[in-house]
């Protein structure tokens, strides 16, 4: 494997973990982010004329951790970061020692870090998202709909007060877990939407970010079993995850839901989102998550009785928006209710939607042109497929809805 590559599959199955360990040690994110960046930029220089390390992942920590120590020389505050490192004596080993190195993985701990109640809530997950899971300050801030300079802006404020306030970097008490938790689950499910909707054919770099998505989730249940929303969230992405297999041709065609074949679908994902939210339903305490994982159980039943029972799905959408009004759950209640009660009713619920909040979003235009070219509606079906189309970044997704309005066109 090249040197570029290596550093490539590292950065994203690693990243966090090394960020997380680091910041465990020096309890700086701002620090341990730079020290590692540092550290890629030498692993591409010195893999590339000397190879790639059997274990890439201690060879980036013993880096960064040089340059950590390097930079508290600088600063005159060497004995106080030294002092941190219980691992000083790894500066000295050499790489077949590196080979067998392991360390622990403080992701969960970071992840309830950056949760405390000093640092403001509206910044709680893009800064999960950012130091643990790894995602840009661009992509943060296309999910919140601001700036980047502005998202990249509060992301170094809060680390700074992490740093600053001196907050203690380990797992907070019991009574503590459950006011951070939300935000938590927040951060671990904006992160696995991330990986799921900008997959093109598969690529690894965002199967990872699903897969590690969902092992924190795991991490979660094991700390909280006791708390439903984890379980729901952990349900809720093994049900999507659960058919990833069917959602692209061999040719990385999209294949929307309700035309994938079930026969793709990774039965023991379902069976295990299954248990999952029976798990959590015996706790009696409903959930935004829970009722998503419940819609998506709904769906996974199309593999039994071969029909998508609308009706449950109507009800379902409707406690959700009760619960949380996010523009995503109002569109997919509107489809809901158009499969239920009439086309006609699906587009009422859609047209009450605000413009302003629906005017850059692809989703509703996408089912907006459904309905009305099933309506006969042909002008303004048009009209809507050449917003979504407009709207859509996925090259599959735009050639799908190109499809569907050729024939408004003919």
């Amino acid at each position: 494997m090249d040197a570029r590559r290596a550093a490539e599959l590292t950065a994203r199955n690693s990243y966090g973990r090394l960020v997380a360990y680091l910041t465990a040690q020096i309890r700086d994110v701002m620090a341990a982010e730079d020290a590692l960046g540092d550290a890629f930029l030498t692993a591409l220089k010195t893999w590339t004329e000397s190879g790639v390390p059997k274990n890439p992942e201690a060879w980036l920590l013993v880096s960064a951790r040089h340059r950590l120590i390097d930079a508290a020389r600088r600063i005159k505050v060497q004995d106080k970061i030294l002092s941190t490192f219980k691992w000083k004596e790894l500066e000295s080993y050499t790489e077949p020692y590196l080979e067998w190195v392991n360390f622990p993985d403080d992701r969960l701990k970071l992840l309830f870090v950056c949760a405390h109640p000093a640092i403001k809530p509206a910044i709680h997950t893009p800064l999960m998202l950012q130091t643990v899971l790894g995602l840009n300050a661009a992509q943060i801030a296309s999910a919140f709909l601001v700036a980047p300079t502005t998202m990249s802006q509060r992301l170094v404020r809060a680390k700074a007060k992490i740093r600053d306030a001196g907050i203690a970097f380990e797992l907070p008490e019991a009574k503590e877990l459950p006011s951070r938790l939300a935000a938590v689950l927040e951060a671990i499910y904006a992160a696995y939407t991330n990986a799921w909707e900008t997959v093109e054919g598969g690529d690894l770099r965002h199967r990872g970010l699903a897969e590690e998505s969902i092992w924190l989730a795991r991490l979660c249940v094991q700390l909280m079993p006791q708390e439903p929303e984890a379980r729901g969230l952990l349900a809720l992405m093994l049900y999507c995850e659960s058919r990833r297999n069917a959602r692209r041709t061999a040719d990385g065609s999209y294949i929307p839901l309700l035309q994938q074949d079930t026969r793709l679908w990774s039965q023991p994902m379902i069976d295990e989102a299954e248990h999952e939210l029976a798990q959590a339903a015996t706790f009696k305490q409903l959930g935004r998550f829970q009722l998503e994982a419940a819609i998506q159980s709904v769906h996974t039943q199309r593999a039994v009785t071969q029909q998508v029972n609308w009706n449950a799905l109507a009800l379902l959408y409707e406690g959700l928006v009760q619960l949380s009004p996010t523009l995503g759950a109002l569109v997919n209640q509107a489809a809901a209710i158009a499969e239920a009660k009439g086309l006609d009713q699906g587009l009422i619920k859609l047209n009450d939607l605000p413009a302003e909040a629906v005017k850059n979003y692809q989703p509703y235009w996408a089912l907006k042109a459904h309905l009305l070219k099933q309506l006969g509606d042909q002008l303004n079906a048009q009209q809507a497929y050449i917003r979504a189309i407009g709207l859509t970044e996925d090259a599959a997704i735009r050639e799908f809805l190109l499809h569907q309005s050729r024939p408004l066109s003919e």
